[in-house]
């Protein structure tokens, strides 16, 4: 079984500022309606897209998914 996004971007919380990545990481955490199970890009990103949440950092969520699926789906 792969893992899900939610688990995969979570590794990147951190505190430093300027930290793109860690702080969209610290917002999905924050955000406890975030389909934490999931392994689906459409349903992730409609989530992003159509929920209004504090998550400001969405414009990156296409870089990490890419990440996504090359560490943990393997493409």
């Amino acid at each position: 079984m792969k893992k899900p996004f939610y688990q995969f971007v979570l590794k990147f919380r951190t505190t430093k500022k300027g930290d793109i990545l860690g702080q969209f990481a610290e917002e999905v955490y924050k955000d406890h309606s975030f389909p934490k199970y999931s392994s689906d890009y459409h349903e992730i990103s409609s989530y992003l897209e159509l929920n209004d949440t504090a998550l400001h950092s969405v414009s990156i969520f296409d870089q990490v998914w890419e990440m996504y699926e090359q560490e943990v789906i393997g493409l």
